[in-house]
């Protein structure tokens, strides 16, 4: 009412909220290869690479997983980056990348993160390691990150401090 002082105790209207999905996927480890992501996701074409800021490569899961090594994951970490490739991830392709990623199993959770890249900063999803980060992979997965990472155009030097990095075996054959 016009001159009325006393409060309102209604709730302000509420204004429209706008949701947007994200479904760019940032593959930092063995997804990096297109020709891998194409097998998992036959809808989903790689369309772009980038980095992600503030966080860094890093194995988790040794013993857990099953596996004779440890698994790849990322963790926060200012000052560092992580090489991507990005896809547009279709959602008939989306539940079967959950599954193989190890969210359905409860073993990595999903995880919305900045990408940066030449054509700009935008959102995308990232499956990180739902546990504490150590031990080392084994010579052979680690090949099999830097040759995705090559395949997907990573800098050469960043491909080159990947297959640096120390193994739980002396040679990818092992």
């Amino acid at each position: 009412m016009p001159g009325d002082t006393h409060p309102s105790y209604s709730p302000s209207p509420v204004s429209a909220v706008s949701v947007i999905a994200v479904r760019h996927y940032a593959a930092y480890g063995s997804n990096l290869d297109p020709a891998r992501m194409r097998a998992y996701c036959p809808h989903s074409p790689m369309v772009g690479v980038g980095w992600i800021e503030g966080w860094r490569l890093t194995f988790a899961g040794e013993g857990d997983m099953g596996w004779e090594g440890a698994v790849t994951t990322i963790v926060e970490s200012p000052g560092d980056r992580v090489f991507v490739s990005v896809y547009d991830v279709h959602p008939w392709d989306a539940s079967q990348l959950d599954e193989v990623e190890g969210v359905t199993a409860g073993a990595y959770q999903k995880l919305t993160v900045r990408v940066a890249s030449l054509e700009g900063e935008f959102a995308a999803w990232v499956y990180v390691f739902d546990g504490y980060e150590g031990g080392m992979p084994t010579a052979w997965y680690l090949s099999e990150i830097a040759n995705a990472a090559e395949k997907a155009g990573a800098p050469d030097d960043y491909v080159t401090e990947l297959r640096q990095r120390p193994t739980r075996t002396a040679s990818p054959d092992a």
